[in-house]
């Protein structure tokens, strides 16, 4: 593999943008369609979603369908002091976030902190992703450190062009035990 993680995240970021905000928010519903069918969501009882980019799947609709059904629902936010995210349960997605440090919505403060180790789905973005269920981040580490402490099943979510046979790995990298796409449900075991 002579292609770095840089070089791969310049040339996924180029293919999502050529998506129009309208091909964008359709495949984020027929993804949110893909994964109402599988039994890492019909089974979770606590699930940590994340705050989409423009350029990010918007699994967001679902917040509310796991709030009815039941579920605990948290967002990561980010503890400057420490320089990683911690995750926050909420009950009104709509009222209980603000923009946060890197200007994405996060659980405000009043919000209490929800253990990772209860968790039984995490839902993951990245700027790409491989069939073996690596998963290619901003370049900060901030998810890889969550999800070190995180339990459950390990969910990647992206576009079908955020797809590719090999991404290179390092490793503090975190394995992932599936992947999400409009079209695609991809499991690596646990």
């Amino acid at each position: 593999m002579t292609a770095t993680k840089e070089e791969f995240r310049q040339q996924l970021r180029a293919r999502v943008k050529e998506l129009s905000p309208t091909q964008r928010q359709e495949l984020s519903e027929a993804a949110r369609k893909q994964l109402s069918f599988q039994c890492a969501w019909g089974d979770a009882r606590a699930i940590l979603f994340y705050s989409p980019l423009p350029d990010e799947i918007d699994l967001s609709p679902l917040m509310g369908e796991a709030l009815a059904a039941g579920c605990k629902v948290a967002l990561p936010r980010f503890i400057p002091e420490t320089g990683v995210y911690a995750a926050y349960e909420i009950t009104h997605p709509t009222t209980q976030c603000i923009r946060g440090t890197f200007n994405i919505l996060e659980p405000s403060h009043e919000c209490p902190v929800f253990p990772l180790n209860r968790l039984d789905l995490v839902l993951v973005p990245g700027v790409g992703f491989d069939q073996s269920g690596h998963r290619l981040g901003r370049g900060r580490g901030f998810y890889d450190r969550l999800l070190i402490s995180a339990s459950g099943v390990k969910c990647g979510v992206g576009f079908d062009e955020q797809l590719v046979p090999q991404l290179p790995v390092e490793s503090h990298d975190v394995h992932l035990n599936c992947i999400l796409t409009p079209t695609r449900w991809l499991e690596f075991g646990r």
